[in-house]
Order: C-alpha cells, then structure tokens, then sequence
C-alpha cells in the first residue's frame, strides 16, 4: 500500500478538474491547493531522510507500477488540456475565471507535465523518453530534453550553466537569464550533434527543429479549432508551466558551485552540488524530484530509490514551501544565503 502514496500526484489535476467544472472561485483552488496548502501539510508532517536498504531497490525496481504512475500524466494531462479548451471557448467565463484557469491548468502543465516528463526523459527506453518528450509540448518547452540532459548535467553548478542560479540572484531575473540561455544552448547543442553526425539542420536527426514544428502545429490547431481566446489560454498556461519549471530550477541549485581542479576543469559533480529536501509532502507530489542531489549523483537512477545523502545541503523546507519562498527575494537570501557553503558562492 505504500507504493501507492504517490496517487497523491494526481490530486493536482483532481482539484484543477473540480475547478474547470465548479468555475467560479473554484478556479482557484488549484493554485491554493499547492502553494498553500501543501506548504502547510509539510510543516506538519515530520521529514523522512530514510533510504532504502539494497534489497528493498532491487524490489521496486521490479514493480511496473511506479512507470505506470508516469505514464498516466499523458492522458490525464492531454485531457484536463482539451477540458479547459473546450472551456474557455464555450462559457461565457469572467476575467478571474479566465486567469485562474490559465493558472490552474499552468501548475499541472509545470508538475504532471514537465516535472514527468524531467523523469522520463532520462529513461533508456525510446518509447518513455517519446512519452516524455510530450508532455513538454503543452508548456513549449521541447528544447528542455536536449539542453537538460545535454547540457545541465554536463555544466550543473558551474557559471556556464543557464538553470543554476547565482548567489544573490532573484528568481525574477532568474526566469528570463534561464528561459532565454536555455533555448540558446539548445539549438547550439542540437547544431553540435548534427555535425557530429555529419547531417545536415534540415535532416530527421534535427530534433529541436521538429520540436519547433510540433509546437507551432499545436498553437495552429488550437488557433483552428478553438478560436483565439482558447489561443491566448494556452499560450500563457504553457508560459505558467514552464515559469513554475524555472522556479524549481532556481532553488535546486541555488548558490552552488563546483570547484575547480588543478587541471583547471570542474570537479565532477557530488551530492553537495543540488539542494535537498526530505519534506514527505513535497516528495511524493514531485515523484523525489527534492531528493535532487542523488538525481545528479547518478541521473539514470529511478524516482522511487532515490536517497538522501548527509553532505548534500538541505533545504528548510519542502519544495513547494521553497517556491513561495523564493517570490519574496529579501526573505528567501534572508533564510538560503547563510546555508549557502561559503567556499561554493557563485557570485
């Protein structure tokens, strides 16, 4: 029974459903849900630094329902996506309807669509990393594949890379630093793999340009089929995502550099280098993506056998907490610059 506390990360789209089909405030309750809600649960339950004995890995490596629990974000995601097209284009919603629900359905494009997707992308198999791959369409951030797995865990922790945040650094400033150095190094990674290959840019191996076209497909279709308010929705429910995905970028790294060896190269990245939080709550919602500092450690390693490691630095709390935190910059340098290891501030 306790393999399946992670059903829990499906009451973000529960709650956002009731929203789209009670409307009024109850658009609202989504954002509610899991920026106050689950803050509080986690001050209330007590932290589990716990990890599982050798045994117990082998075991639930075995067990096919922790990918199942993944593979259905895809339709649960895809549906509650048509629901609120079909929404905005056919009620006569009120401005504060209409911003909750690009809010609402923001939230479960950034947890039950990217942060999966973030999971999945790292399998080995093709047909989870394609499962992956879609879910960051609603959010257009199909480049997140390539320059994620190409590029910041090659460069985490270090200046060169866009999704670690400066010490000092606001998460503000953060949003457009990352969005924008992100897509950058994508296209230059995507170009670096093409000649490598010795294929040209329009060639079937060129992914971030099929990406491109996949979204601008999808905008196209909705332009077609739902109109232009169901447009404006979904371009700025996937801006919600993705924003809400750089926000949890921000206070992973936050702070964090990796030292430079004699030869002149970064050392190799350790469980220090990404902040971790072992808050029950935040866990199980974001399939241990807090225990982010193992995920680095060793990226191929599986949500459910993820540890806690005692040197990497911990968080105060949860994620979810962290990220409302992080909205007020003087409280969050307040409660992080001191946690920070003085040997590690990028400045």
């Amino acid at each position: 029974m306790k393999d399946l506390k992670y059903l829990a990360a499906f009451t973000i789209p529960l709650v956002c459903f009731l929203g789209l089909t009670l409307r009024g405030y109850w658009v609202w309750a989504t954002p509610f849900y899991a920026f106050v809600c689950i803050p509080i649960l986690e001050l209330i339950f007590p932290i589990d630094t716990n990890n599982l004995k050798p045994d117990e890995v082998e075991s639930k490596l075995k067990i096919k329902l922790f990918d199942w629990l993944l593979y259905l974000n895809l339709p649960i995601v895809f549906s509650l996506v048509i629901y609120s097209l079909f929404t905005v284009s056919n009620v006569a919603l009120l401005t504060y309807e209409f911003v909750g629900i690009i809010f609402s359905v923001g939230i479960v494009l950034g947890v039950n669509g990217i942060n999966v997707a973030h999971e999945l992308g790292h399998r080995q198999a093709t047909n989870e990393r394609f499962l992956g791959k879609a879910l960051l369409l609603p959010a257009f951030y199909m480049h997140f594949y390539i320059e994620h797995n190409f590029g910041h865990h090659l460069h985490a922790a270090t200046p060169e890379d866009p999704a670690t945040a400066r010490y000092n650094q606001n998460v503000y400033s953060f949003w457009f630093t990352s969005t924008f150095r992100q897509y950058v190094n994508a296209w230059k990674i995507q170009l670096k793999l093409l000649k490598n290959r010795e294929s040209r840019f329009l060639s079937i191996y060129n992914d971030l340009f099929w990406y491109s076209i996949f979204q601008i497909g999808y905008v196209i279709a909705i332009a077609l089929l739902f109109g232009t308010s169901a447009l404006l929705f979904a371009v700025c429910a996937g801006i919600v995502g993705f924003v809400l995905l750089e926000t949890v970028n921000y206070i992973e790294h936050y702070g964090l550099l990796r030292l430079k060896t004699k030869s002149g190269r970064y050392e190799r990245v350790k469980e220090m280098h990404s902040w971790n939080s072992n808050h029950v709550i935040g866990r199980i919602v974001l399939y241990e993506l807090t225990r982010h500092s193992d995920h680095h450690y060793k990226s191929s390693k599986k949500y459910q056998v993820l540890d806690c490691h005692s040197e990497s630095p911990q968080m105060p709390f949860g994620y979810p907490t962290s990220m409302v935190l992080a909205m007020i910059p003087p409280l969050w340098f307040k409660i992080m610059n001191k946690r920070v290891p003085r040997k590690m501030i990028v400045e």
